[in-house]
């Protein structure tokens, strides 16, 4: 029997996701938040909230004991984990059984035999299943571990026994490498999983990363949903992912497929799960190329690609199975319609390095013609204590050409302003030659980096409106989203020409505007001028050299002056800073100095005071969102101060390491 009250343990766009399946089902909906997200989007849209701690995730959102008495407060009988934090914890599936109450994923038996990647491929070489070579052992001495690698081959690949995400996983291309990529691994497993303990495995010249969903239910039935292809990662991390795989034949779908159930039988599965394989693309698809890697016992984060293709509800076929229900098709009455891809928009600084950022989202647009599954809204906050995801794009056509237009027209006509995205990235991914023909691997990104990430200098169109926005708004008080709406009646007193400096991407732009009468300006650049006039009445259209063109951006302030401009043109986002002269910019850039890219935790200083050190050489290791980060060396030089220790918590810009002034 269906329960009638569902608390989400969980939050962002995964808690609202399960919240508006939950409510088209009629069920009640209850949310836990920690002091960071009091005002967050999952809480609004509940019908009832409870706090269960501070921002801290240790502390609220994997508090177990809070999260059960939540339940129990609200009278919520069952409790959906959504995807990390607790969803694949067996000890909070027992507390919560234990509790009376339903939890909606598999049992935890099933879980626990999953959890630990070297006892799972074990189970699975005795379930039929094939899987990488490598080892899978209990010996953890580095020294044994080293020799091991070097009996399965270089490249390798370190992975977290206990982990997934990415977390806790190095490649390691070269002997010399081992030992610190060994270290590195073992402190984030231990970070994020509390276990540090490794395996060790041979790393695929030519990877895909191929998935199969897979659904089973308390009455022994099991089937698969088809396969996923994720194989577009940075860092380990999924970047776009497609259903179906380019390049899927029949009789390689049938052998993944039969194999993922074969793994959810061998240990009595239940609810939604995706069993991940590791494919050799190098000669096409072939149904002895492939081998598994893990299993998620949890609902993936991009589980809609697959609703997209088989027009299900993936969360409420899981509350069904959960309240007891079985499978309402078999395995022969699934068919795949036409093709879908996901691409994951998150908060982070690209071209240095995909560093997670934070910000307040002072404008945010999402496109009409796209799923948009996300957590937040216009005006909140990307926080450093949660992963910076802002949303994830979800498109559906006939066919993959079709479906990939949608996507590239979907990023176009998304416009967020407040904090650096990988948008751009994004858009450069899906207009990849490579990627457009179905060429994938999990080796692309990083081969076309350079490309994928190049920034361009932005279009005289694009700087003259920022430069008449910030100088129009700089004593104004523009309210909502129509800034140009407090233009009304404004002229710019004193001298016809006024002068600013743009900056974009650290390159500083000196600005003359000349306002000729009334909303009409000629702005003036060392590479050419344009003239700009407002439309009055329509915020965001204006005349351009006497075209009329919609426009739009977002401000920035601080206190009373416009310290940034934000214009989003013919699909593109150009992000400007307002400095007082052209002498303001640089002086950060002068390669003395190292500071914390984003807020963090200092897990490790590399160096000590006196020390010389090479560009490029390792300084600190920041662990920010849930991940390390290796800060280096900008120069050549001499460690002249070290600011931060190890156990020392940093915010955006604090200073870590400063280097001797360059002599001359």
């Amino acid at each position: 029997m269906m329960f009638s009250k569902l608390l989400i343990a969980n939050r962002g766009e995964i808690a609202v996701r399960v919240m508006r399946t939950a409510k088209r089902m009629g069920l009640a909906t209850v949310a836990i938040y920690s002091d960071a997200d009091a005002g967050a989007m999952h809480v609004a849209e509940a019908d009832e909230a409870v706090r269960v701690g501070p921002a801290a995730a240790a502390d609220s959102y994997l508090n177990a004991d809070a999260i059960i008495a939540a339940a129990r407060q609200t009278g919520a009988q069952a409790i959906h984990p959504g995807y990390g934090f607790l969803s694949e914890n067996p000890g909070f599936v027992e507390a919560v059984e234990a509790a009376g109450l339903i939890f909606v994923g598999p049992p935890a038996s099933a879980i626990r035999a999953m959890g630990l990647k070297d006892a799972a491929k074990a189970l699975m070489e005795t379930a039929g299943v094939p899987v990488v070579p490598g080892y899978h052992g209990e010996e953890q001495d580095p020294g044994f571990l080293a020799r091991a690698a070097d009996d399965i081959g270089y490249p390798v690949l370190i992975k977290a026994r206990a982990g997934g995400g990415g977390k806790g996983m190095r490649k390691v291309e070269r002997v010399a490498d081992f030992a610190d990529a060994l270290a590195g691994a073992r402190r984030e497993a231990k970070a994020s999983f509390g276990d540090d303990r490794v395996l060790i495995e041979k790393y695929v010249t030519a990877p895909r990363h191929i998935e199969i969903q897979v659904f089973g239910d308390s009455h022994g039935n099991a089937v698969h949903l088809f396969e996923r292809d994720c194989s577009l990662q940075r860092r380990h991390q999924k970047v776009i992912e497609e259903a179906p795989a380019p390049g899927m034949t029949g009789d390689v779908r049938a052998a993944m497929g039969s194999a993922a159930v074969k793994a959810a039988k061998a240990i009595g599965y239940s609810g939604a799960g995706t069993v991940e394989f590791i494919v050799d693309g190098s000669d096409g698809l072939r149904p002895d190329r492939f081998w598994f890697m893990e299993m998620n016992t949890r609902l993936q984060v991009e589980h809609p690609v697959t609703e997209a293709i088989t027009g299900l509800d993936l969360v409420e076929l899981q509350l069904r199975v959960a309240a007891g229900e079985p499978l309402p098709f078999t395995q022969d009455d699934l068919a795949i319609d036409g093709h879908a891809f996901e691409a994951r928009l998150y908060a982070e600084d690209v071209p240095i390095g995909f560093l997670p950022a934070t910000g307040t989202l002072e404008y945010l647009r999402f496109s009409k013609a796209a799923r948009n599954d996300t957590g937040v809204r216009q005006g909140d906050e990307i926080t450093p204590f949660y992963d910076p995801m802002i949303a994830k794009v979800i498109v559906h056509g006939r066919d993959r050409v079709e479906a990939l237009a949608r996507m590239r027209a979907a990023l176009a006509d998304t416009l967020i302003a407040g904090t650096v995205t990988n948008k751009a990235f994004l858009s450069s991914l899906c207009a990849h030659e490579g990627f457009a023909a179905g060429q994938v691997d999990t080796g692309l990104i990083e081969r076309d980096l350079e490309s994928l990430t190049s920034e361009s200098q932005p279009p005289l169109l694009a700087r003259a409106v920022a430069a008449v926005a910030a100088l129009a708004l700089a004593g104004g008080k523009s309210g909502g989203a129509d800034p140009w709406g407090s233009l009304t009646g404004f002229r710019l007193w004193g001298a016809a020409q006024n002068f600013l400096t743009l900056v974009h991407a650290g390159e500083a732009s000196d600005v003359r505007v000349t306002m000729r009468r009334a909303d009409d300006f000629k702005v003036s650049f060392k590479d050419g001028a344009i003239n700009l006039q407002l439309v009055p009445g329509a915020p965001e259209r204006m005349i351009v050299d006497g075209h009329a063109q919609p426009m739009q951006f977002a401000l920035a302030r601080a206190g009373e002056r416009v310290s940034g401009v934000t214009v989003f043109l013919d699909g593109e986002t150009h992000e400007f800073t307002i400095a007082d002269s052209a002498g303001d910019v640089g002086e950060a850039g002068s390669g003395d100095d190292v500071r914390a890219p984003m807020p963090g935790l200092v897990k490790q200083v590399r160096v000590t005071a006196g020390a010389t050190v090479s560009k490029g050489d390792a300084l600190a290791v920041l662990e920010a969102m849930k991940m390390e980060h290796t800060l280096a060396a900008p120069r050549d030089g001499v460690v002249a101060v070290i600011n931060a220790a190890e156990g020392d918590q940093l915010k955006d810009g604090d200073l870590l390491v400063s280097l001797e002034p360059e002599k001359g």
